[in-house]
């Protein structure tokens, strides 16, 4: 009854393809349908049909990207901090589940930051994330915000490889 579903061969693909004729329908598409606008617009760029292209929901949708991606990987640096000021505050609680969770979020930053643009701005709100995992564990331990370190004792290359 169910049998393995095959992709559709690229020329009848091609031929399935009924791309929006206007920016406006474009645009509408991105409204309506972000994931077929997607692929309506990597189909036009397969294409080379450029000029087709919303570039303005395109531009858009490209920022978005870029600021959930810095989200991400900010939200990651402090998940991966705070057992780890944990960790270090109170070594006789020490659990498998702040384990779980310093390596779990570690592994993710470690794909997300790789080498270039995420990676600087990983760099660039350490200090913030840091802060932000103190008031974090404070909030987790009922310890003073104050006895955790107000700077952050690790460097992103301590942070992905410890």
């Amino acid at each position: 009854m169910f049998g393995i579903v095959k992709p559709i061969p690229r020329p009848l693909r091609e031929e399935l393809f009924v791309a929006p004729r206007t920016l406006q329908q474009l645009a509408d598409l991105c409204e309506a349908d972000e994931t077929a606008w997607m692929e309506a617009a990597a189909e036009l760029v397969r294409r080379g049909q450029f000029d087709e292209i919303d570039t303005a929901s395109l531009a858009k949708y490209l920022t978005d990207m870029s600021k959930r991606d810095r989200r991400e990987v900010e939200s990651r640096l402090i998940v991966l901090i705070a057992p780890l000021l944990k960790w270090t505050r109170q070594p006789t609680q020490r659990s498998g589940s702040w384990r779980t969770a310093i390596i779990e979020q570690r592994q993710e930053l470690d794909g997300l930051v790789g080498q270039g643009v995420l990676r600087n701005h990983a760099e660039a709100v350490l200090a913030a994330a840091h802060a932000k995992a103190v008031e974090r564990s404070a909030a987790e331990t009922g310890l003073d915000a104050a006895g955790f370190s107000q700077d952050c004792p690790y460097t992103l290359d301590d942070l992905l490889s410890a």
